[in-house]
């Protein structure tokens, strides 16, 4: 279940649905999951940014960045660490947005000539000292563009506190805060650090001098800033003060001061990696960095030891002194501690410099499934939750259960060609694919011949009845009323049919293969070109199976929609039905519980129909949810009740192979969808097609 505060209210992908089940196997890339996340955030940050062609797309792990173009976040989303993801997705789109990325690489030229003087009389090189103003110049920047998305899109604010406990909240940086870990030496990682955490409640705006004037001198301009122009003048005016109060650099000294992304760090002395020191020379080199606080080089110097070994790291800080350490400021913080600070510390810079780790895009084939479940808009609904359970791995035998129907809004080219969905699809070339072809083919002959005897429900009849004695005054009778005849008025009468919808809910479960699954497929394809041919007459078409992705057995319900008339063309079906093919169970009451929200038709001056094709009993049964017999019945003709309510009719067709077929399932079948359900012959079905005619040439109420 989610964990999130502000994503549970609109997320549609739920990870699991709290019931404990045995047999669900997670699989390694959750396709679906990840297509719901990545059209969700991509909605956020275009909502946000009010632009459209800002891109989402994934790598492999890591974090959020930007290249001033496309915002780019880690594939390992959950449910736990969502919220954090939308908000840096929301702070990264931003940046495209609001910050000017050339200005930003024009950065050495428009450093003042007078910073730079500064800098270099404490020990500073011209391109240290345009580090240290870059990493200045992101931090306010960075505070620039949240405090617009806060003013202008408030709704947005919990992500961002989610990003904001994530990189700035942490409990490592709030413990090395409040015990004071950092220390109050004049240093600028020291002064750096402190101003990153500015937002931190256990920030001590008086550790270091004029601390607290450069804090006001952010938070106070950050609402007037117009642009990152505005933005530099103040990150000028913080370093400058910063440069006046930080201690010069003495000959040979730790070069960790140099500005992070300037490549100019060497190590002690200069030396470059390893500086010329032994392997336990530098540990006792990290040792004495990670005890002062000096963690930028700790990290620096460990990264230039090729195999980290933590243990001699903590023994060598275990010979020192207790009183040191807290001269130090370093209270009670154990190796593990001091390592997961550091991590924080770099998580930090990474995010200011916007050089989080960048890692392998998802395999072609993974981000070609993922795309190809956000272009069929795939989400999963709840159902079922009044579903009486007698689970047979339960010692309750009588309580209500829930499970999630995937709901795939459109079937596409690319679902196919990727095998998504391999319950529903197959390659068209098969021998089962070429005999639903055929039936494809049949089906387009068949409507063509109903669409040209519907075409009447395009025409309107007009009669006209004059020389009565109210309505409207007939123009031409007017000369008569001088001879006493007072009836010269006439009405207008205008014939015409109602605009019609029909939904079609096919079953695509295994048992209605064959010649089941031909026919029916003749007379829905028949149903769809005769629907085409004339105005006024819409047509969707959902197929209900189940998907066996990262499960053992049973599956999860499934429904897609194959067509809509509305958006598609009839060529869609030519080109993709002939790769349906049934191959899941029969979850009828659940599939038609998860369409109900987006059922198309309603009463509004149309005539609604709803016809479903089935061959048998409604059954599921997996993720601790189990769907059949009376309980599984009274659930489906609840959901028919649900639907007869919205005025839409319904019509259903049991396809029975035998006369057994009838006689051991009518009864049911006729209690789940009502005393007009009809037993139809596998050999008869596609003859539906032709009994539409005389249902569709019924004038409207």
């Amino acid at each position: 279940m989610m964990n999130n505060n502000y994503t549970n209210f609109w997320n549609d992908i739920q990870v699991n649905n709290g019931v404990v089940d045995d047999d669900f196997v997670k699989p390694k890339v959750d396709y679906i999951a990840l297509a719901g996340y990545r059209r969700a955030i991509a909605n956020f940050v275009n909502i946000v940014t009010n632009r459209s062609d800002i891109k989402v797309r994934y790598q492999q792990n890591g974090d959020s960045y930007t290249d001033g173009k496309t915002v780019t976040i880690g594939s390992k989303i959950d449910e736990k660490n969502f919220d954090h993801i939308v908000g840096l997705a929301l702070h990264e789109g931003s940046h495209i947005l609001l910050s000017d990325f050339n200005f930003l690489r024009q950065l050495a030229q428009n450093t003042p000539h007078e910073l730079v003087m500064v800098g270099e009389d404490l020990g500073f090189t011209k391109g240290q000292v345009v580090g240290h103003l870059k990493n200045m110049l992101n931090y306010v920047e960075d505070r620039r563009i949240d405090y617009y998305v806060f003013t202008s899109s408030p709704g947005y604010k919990g992500y961002y506190h989610a990003m904001y406990n994530k990189y700035f909240h942490s409990p490592a940086i709030t413990r090395a805060l409040k015990n004071n870990t950092f220390g109050n030496d004049l240093t600028l990682d020291n002064y750096m650090n402190r101003i990153i955490n500015f937002t931190n409640e256990n920030s001590d705006l008086d550790a270091l001098p004029d601390l607290r004037k450069i804090y006001r001198r952010v938070f106070s301009s950050v609402k007037h800033l117009d642009d990152m122009h505005g933005a530099f003048n103040v990150a000028c005016d913080c370093l400058q003060m910063v440069y006046n109060n930080i201690q010069p650099l003495p000959d040979n000294s730790d070069m960790e001061q140099v500005g992070e992304g300037q490549g100019q760090g060497q190590g002690q002395g200069g030396q470059g990696q390893g500086g010329g020191q032994s392997e336990s020379d530098m540990y006792d080199q990290a040792a004495e960095q990670l005890k002062n606080g000096d963690y930028h080089g700790y990290q620096q110097t460990m990264d230039d030891i090729k195999n980290t070994d933590w243990t001699k790291v903590k023994a060598s800080l275990s010979n020192q002194p207790i009183s040191s350490k807290a001269e130090a400021g370093f209270v009670d913080l154990t190796p593990q501690q001091a390592k997961t600070l550091n991590n924080a510390l770099k998580r930090q810079k990474e995010f200011m410099n916007n050089q989080q780790k960048k890692v392998g895009r998802l395999t072609k084939k993974d981000a070609s499934v993922v795309n190809a479940m956000e272009e069929s808009g795939v989400t999963q609904v709840q159902v079922g939750g009044d579903v009486q359970q007698s689970n047979y791995r339960s010692y309750n035998k009588n309580f209500t259960g829930q499970t999630q129907v995937l709901f795939v809004k459109k079937i596409t080219q690319q679902m196919i060609d990727d095998d998504v969905f391999p319950s529903l699809f197959q390659n068209s070339n098969s021998y089962y694919g070429g005999r639903t072809q055929e039936s494809v083919i049949a089906g387009k002959k068949l409507g063509t011949i109903l669409g040209k005897k519907l075409q009447v429900r395009s025409e309107s009849r007009t009669l006209k009845n004059s020389r009565l004695d109210s309505g409207r005054i007939d123009k031409r009778l007017i000369a008569e009323l001088g001879f006493g005849n007072s009836k010269v008025f006439s009405t207008t009468f205008v014939e015409q049919y109602n605009d019609a919808v029909i939904h079609i809910s096919v079953d695509a479960s295994g048992s209605m293969g064959g010649d089941k699954w031909r026919n029916t497929m003749t007379a829905v394809v028949a149903i769809c070109k005769a629907a085409s041919m004339i105005s006024g007459l819409d047509v969707v078409v959902s197929f209900r199976t189940t998907h066996h992705s990262g499960r053992r057995y049973g599956g999860q319900p499934m429904v897609a929609i194959g067509y809509d008339s509305r958006v598609d063309k009839f060529r869609k079906i030519e080109k993709l039905w002939p790769n349906l093919y049934p191959g899941g169970t029969t979850p009828e009451g659940l599939c038609f519980e998860a369409i109900m929200k987006d059922f198309v038709g309603g009463t509004n001056n149309r005539d609604s129909y709803f016809l479903n094709f089935s061959d048998g009993m409604p059954m599921f049964s997996g993720e601790g949810f189990e769907y059949y017999g009376d309980s599984a019945l009274h659930h489906t003709k609840k959901q028919v009740k649900e639907i007869i309510k919205k005025g839409i009719s319904v019509m259903s067709y049991f396809i029975g192979d035998s006369e057994y077929d009838r006689t051991r399932n009518m009864d049911d079948f006729k209690t789940m969808y009502g005393k007009d359900a009809e037993f139809v012959d596998v050999t008869k079905v596609s003859s539906l097609a032709k009994t539409m005619n005389n249902l569709f040439l019924e004038k409207g109420k």
